[in-house]
Protein backbone atom coordinates (compact mmCIF):
# COMPACT_ATOMS: atom_id res chain seq x y z
CA UNK A 1 0.00 0.00 0.00
CA UNK A 2 1.03 3.68 -0.79
CA UNK A 3 2.14 5.81 2.25
CA UNK A 4 -0.66 8.00 1.44
CA UNK A 5 -3.34 4.77 2.96
CA UNK A 6 -2.72 5.81 6.29
CA UNK A 7 -3.00 9.88 5.64
CA UNK A 8 -5.76 11.21 8.16
CA UNK A 9 -4.80 7.87 10.24
CA UNK A 10 -2.12 9.13 12.59
CA UNK A 11 -2.68 12.33 15.76
CA UNK A 12 -4.05 15.37 15.62
CA UNK A 13 -1.05 17.76 14.59
CA UNK A 14 1.02 14.87 12.53
CA UNK A 15 1.75 15.43 9.01
CA UNK A 16 0.94 13.23 6.36
CA UNK A 17 4.34 13.91 4.85
CA UNK A 18 8.28 14.96 6.35
CA UNK A 19 8.12 17.61 3.54
CA UNK A 20 5.30 19.75 5.13
CA UNK A 21 7.69 20.17 7.98
CA UNK A 22 11.41 20.18 6.53
CA UNK A 23 12.22 21.13 3.45
CA UNK A 24 15.07 19.76 1.63
CA UNK A 25 15.39 16.46 4.75
CA UNK A 26 16.90 14.35 2.22
CA UNK A 27 20.02 16.35 1.50
CA UNK A 28 20.86 16.75 5.82
CA UNK A 29 23.51 15.18 7.99
CA UNK A 30 23.80 14.16 11.02
CA UNK A 31 26.14 16.72 11.60
CA UNK A 32 24.13 19.54 10.17
CA UNK A 33 21.14 18.24 12.62
CA UNK A 34 23.72 17.90 15.71
CA UNK A 35 25.15 21.63 14.60
CA UNK A 36 21.38 23.21 14.70
CA UNK A 37 20.94 21.09 18.24
CA UNK A 38 23.58 22.69 19.76
CA UNK A 39 23.29 26.64 18.43
CA UNK A 40 19.61 26.29 19.74
CA UNK A 41 20.27 23.85 22.73
CA UNK A 42 23.59 24.87 23.92
CA UNK A 43 22.86 25.72 28.13
CA UNK A 44 20.68 23.29 28.48
CA UNK A 45 21.20 19.69 30.05
CA UNK A 46 21.88 17.26 27.01
CA UNK A 47 23.38 13.98 29.17
CA UNK A 48 23.45 12.86 32.92
CA UNK A 49 25.15 9.96 34.05
CA UNK A 50 26.24 9.02 37.17
CA UNK A 51 24.96 11.95 38.16
CA UNK A 52 26.93 14.34 36.52
CA UNK A 53 25.21 16.51 33.06
CA UNK A 54 26.35 17.91 30.78
CA UNK A 55 24.98 20.28 28.29
CA UNK A 56 24.95 20.45 24.55
CA UNK A 57 27.55 22.73 24.55
CA UNK A 58 29.93 20.75 26.63
CA UNK A 59 28.83 17.99 24.25
CA UNK A 60 29.90 20.09 21.33
CA UNK A 61 33.37 20.94 23.12
CA UNK A 62 34.16 17.69 23.62
CA UNK A 63 33.31 16.27 20.39
CA UNK A 64 35.47 18.75 18.91
CA UNK A 65 38.42 17.82 20.77
CA UNK A 66 37.89 14.40 20.16
CA UNK A 67 37.51 14.91 16.34
CA UNK A 68 40.67 17.63 16.74
CA UNK A 69 42.64 14.21 18.28
CA UNK A 70 41.79 11.87 15.72
CA UNK A 71 42.21 14.13 12.84
CA UNK A 72 45.73 15.46 14.27
CA UNK A 73 46.96 12.49 15.96
CA UNK A 74 45.79 9.36 14.30
CA UNK A 75 45.99 8.67 10.34
CA UNK A 76 42.45 8.15 10.26
CA UNK A 77 41.10 9.33 7.24
CA UNK A 78 37.19 9.86 6.28
CA UNK A 79 35.01 7.06 5.85
CA UNK A 80 37.50 4.53 7.88
CA UNK A 81 35.87 2.23 10.47
CA UNK A 82 35.72 2.92 14.51
CA UNK A 83 34.06 1.01 16.70
CA UNK A 84 32.20 2.31 19.82
CA UNK A 85 32.04 -0.29 22.66
CA UNK A 86 30.74 1.23 25.56
CA UNK A 87 27.78 1.27 28.37
CA UNK A 88 25.15 4.13 28.42
CA UNK A 89 28.10 6.57 29.53
CA UNK A 90 28.51 9.96 28.81
CA UNK A 91 31.97 9.10 26.99
CA UNK A 92 29.26 7.57 24.44
CA UNK A 93 27.54 10.67 22.78
CA UNK A 94 31.51 12.84 23.07
CA UNK A 95 32.47 10.08 21.01
CA UNK A 96 29.83 9.33 18.59
CA UNK A 97 29.42 12.96 17.55
CA UNK A 98 33.42 13.27 17.73
CA UNK A 99 33.89 10.16 15.39
CA UNK A 100 31.40 11.69 12.95
CA UNK A 101 32.76 15.03 13.23
CA UNK A 102 35.73 13.92 11.92
CA UNK A 103 33.98 12.10 8.85
CA UNK A 104 34.57 8.69 9.86
CA UNK A 105 31.77 5.65 10.39
CA UNK A 106 30.58 4.11 13.39
CA UNK A 107 30.70 0.58 14.26
CA UNK A 108 28.44 0.05 17.46
CA UNK A 109 29.60 -2.82 19.63
CA UNK A 110 28.00 -4.42 22.35
CA UNK A 111 30.97 -4.18 25.29
CA UNK A 112 29.53 -7.69 26.74
CA UNK A 113 30.81 -9.95 23.32
CA UNK A 114 33.15 -12.79 23.94
CA UNK A 115 36.18 -12.28 22.29
CA UNK A 116 35.03 -14.47 19.45
CA UNK A 117 32.44 -11.88 18.62
CA UNK A 118 34.06 -9.31 18.98
CA UNK A 119 36.71 -10.32 16.35
CA UNK A 120 34.11 -11.40 13.52
CA UNK A 121 32.69 -8.29 14.08
CA UNK A 122 36.15 -6.22 13.65
CA UNK A 123 37.20 -8.13 11.15
CA UNK A 124 34.01 -7.90 8.99
CA UNK A 125 34.01 -4.02 9.64
CA UNK A 126 37.62 -3.53 8.95
CA UNK A 127 37.67 -1.42 11.99
CA UNK A 128 40.68 0.68 12.48
CA UNK A 129 39.99 1.85 15.92
CA UNK A 130 38.55 1.14 18.51
CA UNK A 131 37.15 3.33 21.79
CA UNK A 132 36.41 0.65 25.10
CA UNK A 133 35.93 0.39 28.29
CA UNK A 134 38.97 -1.01 30.86
CA UNK A 135 36.70 -3.51 32.25
CA UNK A 136 37.00 -5.06 28.73
CA UNK A 137 40.72 -4.44 27.87
CA UNK A 138 41.26 -8.52 28.42
CA UNK A 139 39.28 -8.97 25.50
CA UNK A 140 40.77 -6.85 23.70
CA UNK A 141 44.06 -7.70 24.40
CA UNK A 142 43.50 -11.04 23.18
CA UNK A 143 41.76 -10.32 20.10
CA UNK A 144 44.18 -7.47 18.62
CA UNK A 145 46.82 -9.37 16.58
CA UNK A 146 43.88 -10.97 14.64
CA UNK A 147 42.34 -7.74 13.78
CA UNK A 148 43.08 -4.77 11.69
CA UNK A 149 42.97 -2.44 14.42
CA UNK A 150 45.83 0.28 14.83
CA UNK A 151 43.91 3.01 17.28
CA UNK A 152 42.81 2.36 20.88
CA UNK A 153 41.39 4.25 23.41
CA UNK A 154 40.42 3.08 26.63
CA UNK A 155 37.93 4.85 29.17
CA UNK A 156 37.41 4.18 32.79
CA UNK A 157 33.55 4.73 33.20
CA UNK A 158 34.10 8.08 35.34
CA UNK A 159 36.23 9.41 33.00
CA UNK A 160 34.09 12.37 32.36
CA UNK A 161 33.04 12.70 35.58
CA UNK A 162 34.79 16.23 38.24
CA UNK A 163 37.76 15.41 40.62
CA UNK A 164 37.30 14.06 43.19
CA UNK A 165 34.47 12.32 42.30
CA UNK A 166 36.04 10.99 39.34
CA UNK A 167 38.93 9.44 40.79
CA UNK A 168 36.61 7.86 43.77
CA UNK A 169 34.46 5.92 40.85
CA UNK A 170 36.92 5.08 38.88
CA UNK A 171 38.91 3.86 41.91
CA UNK A 172 36.23 1.34 43.16
CA UNK A 173 35.99 0.36 40.27
CA UNK A 174 39.31 -0.90 39.47
CA UNK A 175 40.29 -1.69 43.15
CA UNK A 176 37.52 -2.17 45.69
CA UNK A 177 34.86 -3.93 42.99
CA UNK A 178 38.39 -5.42 40.99
CA UNK A 179 35.76 -5.12 37.83
CA UNK A 180 38.86 -3.92 35.68
CA UNK A 181 41.25 -6.84 34.49
CA UNK A 182 44.37 -6.95 34.17
CA UNK A 183 45.98 -6.30 30.38
CA UNK A 184 48.60 -5.09 28.38
CA UNK A 185 47.87 -2.76 25.65
CA UNK A 186 50.99 -0.36 25.44
CA UNK A 187 49.36 1.45 22.77
CA UNK A 188 46.00 2.54 24.36
CA UNK A 189 45.57 5.76 24.84
CA UNK A 190 43.52 7.24 27.34
CA UNK A 191 39.83 8.95 26.94
CA UNK A 192 40.66 11.86 28.97
CA UNK A 193 44.53 12.36 27.15
CA UNK A 194 43.01 11.79 23.32
CA UNK A 195 40.83 14.68 24.69
CA UNK A 196 43.80 17.01 26.48
CA UNK A 197 45.67 16.21 22.84
CA UNK A 198 42.92 17.35 20.72
CA UNK A 199 41.70 20.31 23.31
CA UNK A 200 41.81 24.09 21.16
CA UNK A 201 41.97 22.58 18.16
CA UNK A 202 39.72 23.23 15.52
CA UNK A 203 38.57 20.15 13.54
CA UNK A 204 38.16 20.23 9.78
CA UNK A 205 35.14 19.80 8.74
CA UNK A 206 35.47 17.00 6.23
CA UNK A 207 33.19 16.24 2.81
CA UNK A 208 30.26 14.08 4.22
CA UNK A 209 27.29 13.63 1.90
CA UNK A 210 23.68 12.65 3.09
CA UNK A 211 23.98 8.99 1.48
CA UNK A 212 27.61 8.41 3.05
CA UNK A 213 27.27 5.43 5.35
CA UNK A 214 27.29 7.32 9.31
CA UNK A 215 26.86 3.75 10.86
CA UNK A 216 27.39 0.32 10.57
CA UNK A 217 25.13 -1.56 12.54
CA UNK A 218 25.58 -5.39 13.15
CA UNK A 219 22.14 -7.59 13.10
CA UNK A 220 21.52 -11.10 11.93
CA UNK A 221 19.12 -9.40 9.94
CA UNK A 222 16.78 -12.17 8.48
CA UNK A 223 18.73 -14.49 7.20
CA UNK A 224 20.66 -15.59 10.48
CA UNK A 225 24.08 -14.69 9.76
CA UNK A 226 25.55 -11.39 11.33
CA UNK A 227 26.04 -8.56 8.73
CA UNK A 228 26.70 -4.64 9.11
CA UNK A 229 23.75 -3.01 8.01
CA UNK A 230 25.14 0.58 6.03
CA UNK A 231 22.85 3.13 7.49
CA UNK A 232 23.10 6.46 5.90
CA UNK A 233 23.39 10.18 7.06
CA UNK A 234 19.93 10.63 5.06
CA UNK A 235 18.61 7.16 6.68
CA UNK A 236 19.35 8.32 10.13
CA UNK A 237 17.85 11.54 9.93
CA UNK A 238 14.87 10.60 8.21
CA UNK A 239 14.01 8.30 10.73
CA UNK A 240 14.92 10.98 12.95
CA UNK A 241 12.06 13.57 11.51
CA UNK A 242 9.66 10.40 10.96
CA UNK A 243 9.56 9.86 15.10
CA UNK A 244 10.17 13.71 15.00
CA UNK A 245 6.73 14.32 13.70
CA UNK A 246 4.89 12.83 15.78
CA UNK A 247 5.93 14.75 18.64
CA UNK A 248 3.96 17.50 16.49
CA UNK A 249 0.45 15.61 17.90
CA UNK A 250 -1.72 17.96 20.20
CA UNK A 251 -4.00 17.39 22.80
CA UNK A 252 -7.49 17.58 23.40
CA UNK A 253 -7.03 21.59 23.70
CA UNK A 254 -4.83 21.70 20.60
CA UNK A 255 -1.90 22.32 22.28
CA UNK A 256 1.60 20.24 21.23
CA UNK A 257 2.08 18.29 24.14
CA UNK A 258 5.52 17.71 23.28
CA UNK A 259 7.85 20.76 24.23
CA UNK A 260 11.54 21.17 22.57
CA UNK A 261 14.30 21.59 25.11
CA UNK A 262 11.59 21.11 28.13
CA UNK A 263 11.70 17.23 27.58
CA UNK A 264 13.37 14.67 30.16
CA UNK A 265 14.26 10.95 28.70
CA UNK A 266 15.20 7.83 30.65
CA UNK A 267 17.74 5.84 28.45
CA UNK A 268 17.94 2.63 29.73
CA UNK A 269 18.91 0.64 26.82
CA UNK A 270 22.25 0.53 25.65
CA UNK A 271 22.73 3.19 23.14
CA UNK A 272 25.02 0.46 21.05
CA UNK A 273 21.91 -0.78 19.98
CA UNK A 274 19.74 1.22 17.06
CA UNK A 275 16.68 1.33 19.11
CA UNK A 276 18.38 3.17 21.81
CA UNK A 277 20.60 4.84 19.20
CA UNK A 278 17.38 6.94 17.26
CA UNK A 279 15.74 7.56 20.75
CA UNK A 280 18.67 9.37 22.70
CA UNK A 281 21.64 10.42 20.28
CA UNK A 282 18.73 11.36 17.20
CA UNK A 283 15.37 12.64 18.19
CA UNK A 284 16.32 13.70 21.87
CA UNK A 285 19.40 15.36 20.43
CA UNK A 286 17.43 17.33 18.04
CA UNK A 287 14.77 18.61 20.29
CA UNK A 288 17.47 19.56 23.06
CA UNK A 289 15.66 17.05 25.01
CA UNK A 290 17.67 15.87 28.56
CA UNK A 291 18.74 12.23 28.64
CA UNK A 292 18.89 10.40 31.79
CA UNK A 293 21.83 7.43 31.06
CA UNK A 294 21.80 4.36 32.78
CA UNK A 295 24.69 2.55 32.56
CA UNK A 296 23.49 -0.75 34.46
CA UNK A 297 19.73 -0.96 34.42
CA UNK A 298 19.92 -4.13 36.22
CA UNK A 299 20.71 -2.38 39.12
CA UNK A 300 17.48 -1.44 39.91
CA UNK A 301 17.61 0.65 43.04
CA UNK A 302 19.98 2.55 42.00
CA UNK A 303 18.07 3.37 37.93
CA UNK A 304 15.24 4.10 40.07
CA UNK A 305 18.01 6.49 42.06
CA UNK A 306 19.04 7.90 39.07
CA UNK A 307 15.20 8.71 37.77
CA UNK A 308 13.96 10.21 40.60
CA UNK A 309 15.75 13.61 41.16
CA UNK A 310 14.15 14.32 37.46
CA UNK A 311 10.83 15.61 36.38
CA UNK A 312 10.45 12.76 33.85
CA UNK A 313 8.58 13.28 30.69
CA UNK A 314 9.22 10.19 28.23
CA UNK A 315 10.53 6.73 29.12
CA UNK A 316 11.90 4.22 26.54
CA UNK A 317 12.49 0.31 27.29
CA UNK A 318 11.04 -2.89 26.36
CA UNK A 319 8.97 -5.40 28.80
CA UNK A 320 11.57 -7.09 30.64
CA UNK A 321 12.96 -3.60 31.94
CA UNK A 322 9.28 -2.89 32.93
CA UNK A 323 8.45 -5.58 34.82
CA UNK A 324 12.10 -5.25 37.01
CA UNK A 325 11.04 -1.45 37.22
CA UNK A 326 7.39 -2.76 38.43
CA UNK A 327 8.94 -5.51 40.43
CA UNK A 328 11.24 -3.32 43.20
CA UNK A 329 8.92 -1.90 45.62
CA UNK A 330 10.84 2.07 44.91
CA UNK A 331 9.01 2.33 41.77
CA UNK A 332 5.61 3.48 42.96
CA UNK A 333 7.02 5.71 44.75
CA UNK A 334 8.44 7.92 41.98
CA UNK A 335 6.96 10.83 40.65
CA UNK A 336 4.86 10.20 37.59
CA UNK A 337 3.05 13.48 37.13
CA UNK A 338 5.39 15.00 34.55
CA UNK A 339 5.22 11.62 32.61
CA UNK A 340 3.43 12.00 28.92
CA UNK A 341 4.91 9.32 27.21
CA UNK A 342 6.36 5.38 27.04
CA UNK A 343 7.35 3.45 24.08
CA UNK A 344 8.33 -0.61 23.76
CA UNK A 345 10.11 -2.19 21.20
CA UNK A 346 12.43 -4.66 20.32
CA UNK A 347 10.03 -7.46 21.50
CA UNK A 348 6.58 -8.18 21.89
CA UNK A 349 5.06 -6.10 24.73
CA UNK A 350 3.01 -8.40 27.49
CA UNK A 351 -0.59 -7.40 28.44
CA UNK A 352 -0.31 -7.44 31.67
CA UNK A 353 2.76 -5.67 31.65
CA UNK A 354 1.08 -2.75 29.73
CA UNK A 355 -1.79 -3.10 32.22
CA UNK A 356 0.52 -2.63 35.27
CA UNK A 357 2.63 0.01 34.06
CA UNK A 358 -0.84 2.17 33.16
CA UNK A 359 -2.10 1.15 37.10
CA UNK A 360 1.37 2.82 38.24
CA UNK A 361 2.69 5.55 36.00
CA UNK A 362 -1.15 6.68 34.64
CA UNK A 363 0.72 6.34 31.17
CA UNK A 364 0.06 3.64 28.30
CA UNK A 365 2.84 1.67 26.60
CA UNK A 366 2.49 2.38 23.00
CA UNK A 367 4.70 -0.31 21.19
CA UNK A 368 6.29 -0.10 18.20
CA UNK A 369 8.22 -1.89 15.44
CA UNK A 370 11.01 -1.49 13.68
CA UNK A 371 14.46 -3.23 12.45
CA UNK A 372 17.95 -2.39 12.06
CA UNK A 373 17.83 -2.15 8.44
CA UNK A 374 15.15 0.30 9.22
CA UNK A 375 17.23 3.02 10.87
CA UNK A 376 14.93 1.22 12.80
CA UNK A 377 11.68 2.65 13.24
CA UNK A 378 8.64 1.41 11.25
CA UNK A 379 5.58 1.74 12.80
CA UNK A 380 4.52 2.78 16.38
CA UNK A 381 1.22 3.60 18.78
CA UNK A 382 2.83 7.26 18.92
CA UNK A 383 -0.68 9.21 19.89
CA UNK A 384 -1.21 8.61 23.53
CA UNK A 385 -5.03 8.41 23.20
CA UNK A 386 -5.22 5.89 20.26
CA UNK A 387 -3.13 3.26 21.90
CA UNK A 388 -4.29 -0.19 20.56
CA UNK A 389 -2.94 -3.26 22.26
CA UNK A 390 -1.62 -5.86 20.53
CA UNK A 391 -1.00 -3.95 17.70
CA UNK A 392 2.29 -2.35 17.16
CA UNK A 393 0.53 1.14 15.88
CA UNK A 394 0.81 2.53 12.07
CA UNK A 395 3.93 3.21 10.35
CA UNK A 396 5.51 6.32 10.12
CA UNK A 397 5.53 9.06 7.71
CA UNK A 398 6.53 8.59 4.35
CA UNK A 399 6.17 4.82 5.07
CA UNK A 400 4.57 2.73 2.65
CA UNK A 401 3.92 -1.26 3.56
CA UNK A 402 2.36 -4.11 2.25
CA UNK A 403 1.97 -7.77 2.82
CA UNK A 404 2.96 -10.48 0.38
CA UNK A 405 2.19 -14.60 -0.35
CA UNK A 406 5.12 -16.98 -0.77
CA UNK A 407 5.45 -16.00 -4.62
CA UNK A 408 5.57 -11.84 -3.73
CA UNK A 409 2.13 -11.06 -4.60
CA UNK A 410 0.57 -8.89 -2.41
CA UNK A 411 -2.22 -9.49 -0.04
CA UNK A 412 -5.76 -7.27 0.84
CA UNK A 413 -5.97 -6.02 4.33
CA UNK A 414 -6.75 -8.31 6.71
CA UNK A 415 -4.55 -11.93 5.53
CA UNK A 416 -1.36 -12.39 6.53
CA UNK A 417 1.82 -12.51 4.74
CA UNK A 418 5.21 -11.66 5.01
CA UNK A 419 5.61 -7.65 5.80
CA UNK A 420 7.22 -5.60 3.21
CA UNK A 421 8.78 -1.62 3.56
CA UNK A 422 9.66 0.91 1.50
CA UNK A 423 10.74 4.53 3.09
CA UNK A 424 13.93 6.60 3.49
CA UNK A 425 14.64 5.32 6.57
CA UNK A 426 15.04 1.87 4.75
CA UNK A 427 19.16 0.87 4.64
CA UNK A 428 21.44 1.21 1.87
CA UNK A 429 22.74 -2.34 1.79
CA UNK A 430 24.49 -4.94 4.12
CA UNK A 431 28.38 -4.12 3.99
CA UNK A 432 30.31 -5.76 1.70
CA UNK A 433 27.19 -8.79 0.33
CA UNK A 434 25.68 -7.70 -2.14
CA UNK A 435 24.05 -11.21 -2.39
CA UNK A 436 22.60 -10.95 1.07
CA UNK A 437 21.49 -7.48 0.23
CA UNK A 438 19.62 -9.17 -2.44
CA UNK A 439 18.15 -11.37 -1.06
CA UNK A 440 16.05 -8.69 1.11
CA UNK A 441 15.00 -6.73 -1.77
CA UNK A 442 12.13 -6.71 -4.44
CA UNK A 443 13.16 -6.04 -7.39
CA UNK A 444 11.09 -2.43 -7.14
CA UNK A 445 12.93 -2.03 -4.01
CA UNK A 446 10.57 -2.95 -1.19
CA UNK A 447 12.87 -4.06 1.86
CA UNK A 448 11.28 -7.87 2.78
CA UNK A 449 11.16 -7.65 6.76
CA UNK A 450 11.08 -11.78 7.47
CA UNK A 451 8.06 -11.32 9.46
CA UNK A 452 4.02 -12.18 9.20
CA UNK A 453 2.02 -9.22 9.72
CA UNK A 454 -1.66 -8.22 9.35
CA UNK A 455 -2.56 -4.56 8.26
CA UNK A 456 -6.52 -4.00 9.41
CA UNK A 457 -8.84 -1.53 7.94
CA UNK A 458 -7.59 1.04 10.07
CA UNK A 459 -3.73 0.66 9.51
CA UNK A 460 -2.52 -0.53 11.95
CA UNK A 461 -0.65 -3.36 12.10
CA UNK A 462 -0.17 -6.61 13.98
CA UNK A 463 2.76 -8.58 13.85
CA UNK A 464 2.28 -12.08 14.21
CA UNK A 465 5.23 -14.18 13.96
CA UNK A 466 8.60 -14.38 12.43
CA UNK A 467 9.28 -16.33 9.25
CA UNK A 468 12.86 -17.21 10.23
CA UNK A 469 14.05 -18.96 13.07
CA UNK A 470 15.32 -15.75 14.92
CA UNK A 471 14.90 -15.63 18.63
CA UNK A 472 13.52 -12.35 20.64
CA UNK A 473 15.16 -12.02 23.94
CA UNK A 474 14.88 -8.99 25.63
CA UNK A 475 14.73 -7.12 22.60
CA UNK A 476 18.43 -8.44 21.36
CA UNK A 477 17.96 -11.11 18.11
CA UNK A 478 19.42 -14.50 19.10
CA UNK A 479 20.29 -16.73 16.12
CA UNK A 480 20.30 -20.93 16.84
CA UNK A 481 22.91 -21.91 13.97
CA UNK A 482 25.80 -19.53 16.15
CA UNK A 483 24.31 -21.31 19.85
CA UNK A 484 24.77 -24.56 17.71
CA UNK A 485 27.98 -23.98 16.06
CA UNK A 486 29.26 -23.41 19.83
CA UNK A 487 27.49 -26.25 22.10
CA UNK A 488 28.55 -28.85 19.06
CA UNK A 489 32.31 -27.54 20.48
CA UNK A 490 31.57 -29.66 23.12
CA UNK A 491 32.86 -32.88 23.46
CA UNK A 492 30.21 -34.98 24.90
CA UNK A 493 27.40 -33.59 21.92
CA UNK A 494 26.56 -35.41 19.66
CA UNK A 495 23.84 -32.75 17.81
CA UNK A 496 21.39 -30.11 18.84
CA UNK A 497 18.91 -27.69 18.14
CA UNK A 498 17.75 -24.30 19.77
CA UNK A 499 14.25 -22.93 19.59
CA UNK A 500 12.82 -19.89 21.34
CA UNK A 501 10.45 -20.34 23.59
CA UNK A 502 7.67 -17.86 25.43
CA UNK A 503 9.54 -16.23 28.66
CA UNK A 504 7.32 -13.96 31.29
CA UNK A 505 10.32 -12.24 31.67
CA UNK A 506 12.61 -11.61 28.46
CA UNK A 507 9.92 -12.43 25.47
CA UNK A 508 11.57 -15.51 24.44
CA UNK A 509 14.31 -17.39 25.79
CA UNK A 510 16.53 -20.20 24.38
CA UNK A 511 15.40 -23.90 24.54
CA UNK A 512 18.26 -26.14 23.70
CA UNK A 513 17.97 -29.63 23.08
CA UNK A 514 20.98 -32.27 23.38
CA UNK A 515 21.80 -35.60 22.22
CA UNK A 516 24.72 -36.55 23.70
CA UNK A 517 27.19 -39.07 22.17
CA UNK A 518 27.31 -41.52 24.74
CA UNK A 519 29.80 -39.09 27.82
CA UNK A 520 28.65 -37.88 30.60
CA UNK A 521 27.13 -34.41 30.61
CA UNK A 522 24.72 -32.03 32.59
CA UNK A 523 22.74 -28.90 31.78
CA UNK A 524 24.89 -27.02 33.93
CA UNK A 525 27.88 -28.25 32.14
CA UNK A 526 26.10 -27.33 28.88
CA UNK A 527 25.34 -23.58 30.10
CA UNK A 528 28.38 -23.23 31.38
CA UNK A 529 30.52 -23.98 28.34
CA UNK A 530 28.13 -21.55 26.23
CA UNK A 531 28.87 -18.53 29.03
CA UNK A 532 32.36 -19.52 27.69
CA UNK A 533 31.77 -18.39 24.24
CA UNK A 534 28.05 -16.30 23.86
CA UNK A 535 26.73 -13.27 25.25
CA UNK A 536 24.71 -13.70 28.32
CA UNK A 537 21.09 -13.23 26.51
CA UNK A 538 22.21 -15.92 23.98
CA UNK A 539 22.93 -18.40 26.56
CA UNK A 540 20.24 -20.99 26.89
CA UNK A 541 17.74 -21.08 29.68
CA UNK A 542 16.27 -24.51 29.22
CA UNK A 543 18.58 -27.38 28.59
CA UNK A 544 16.27 -30.67 27.10
CA UNK A 545 18.31 -34.45 26.73
CA UNK A 546 17.00 -36.05 24.12
CA UNK A 547 18.14 -39.54 22.30
CA UNK A 548 17.45 -38.07 18.85
CA UNK A 549 15.97 -35.30 17.13
CA UNK A 550 13.46 -34.95 14.31
CA UNK A 551 15.36 -34.48 10.65
CA UNK A 552 14.24 -34.27 7.43
CA UNK A 553 14.59 -37.23 4.62
CA UNK A 554 18.35 -35.12 3.52
CA UNK A 555 18.83 -34.76 7.61
CA UNK A 556 18.48 -31.26 8.30
CA UNK A 557 17.19 -30.56 11.73
CA UNK A 558 13.63 -29.94 11.79
CA UNK A 559 13.24 -26.98 14.46
CA UNK A 560 9.70 -26.08 13.59
CA UNK A 561 8.77 -30.00 14.75
CA UNK A 562 10.23 -29.49 18.41
CA UNK A 563 8.51 -26.00 18.17
CA UNK A 564 4.99 -27.81 17.39
CA UNK A 565 6.08 -30.13 20.55
CA UNK A 566 6.59 -27.55 22.89
CA UNK A 567 3.38 -25.52 22.22
CA UNK A 568 1.73 -29.10 22.58
CA UNK A 569 3.11 -29.42 26.23
CA UNK A 570 2.00 -26.27 26.83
Amino acid sequence: MDATFWNGKRAAGVPDSLAALFENYGELTILDVFREAVQEHGQRPAYTGIGHTLTYADIDRYSAAFAHYLQTHTDLRPGDRIAIQMANLLQYPVTLFGALRAGLVVVNTNPLYTAREMLHQFKDAGVRALVFMDMFGDKVEEILPETDIDHLIVTGIADLLPAPKRWLVNGAVRYLKKMVPAFKLPAAVTFNEALKRGDGGTPQTPTVRSEDVAVLQYTGGTTGVAKGAMLTHANLVANMLQVKANLEQLDAEGRKIHEPGNEHLVAPLPLYHIYSFIAHMMVAMSTGAHNILIANPRDVGRFIDAIKPWPVTSFVGINTLFVALMNHPEFARCDFSHLKSTGSGGTALVADTAQRWKEITGVDIGEGYGLTECSPVVCGNFAADQVRHGTVGVPVVDTALKVIDADGKELPIGERGELCVKGPQVMKGYWQRPEATREVFTEDGWFRTGDVAVIDADGYVRIVDRIKDMVLVSGFNVFPNEIEDVVSMHPAVESCAAIGVPDADTGEAVRLFVVSNGEAVTAEEIIGHCREHLTGYKVPKQVVFRSDLPMSPVGKILRKDLRDEVLAEA
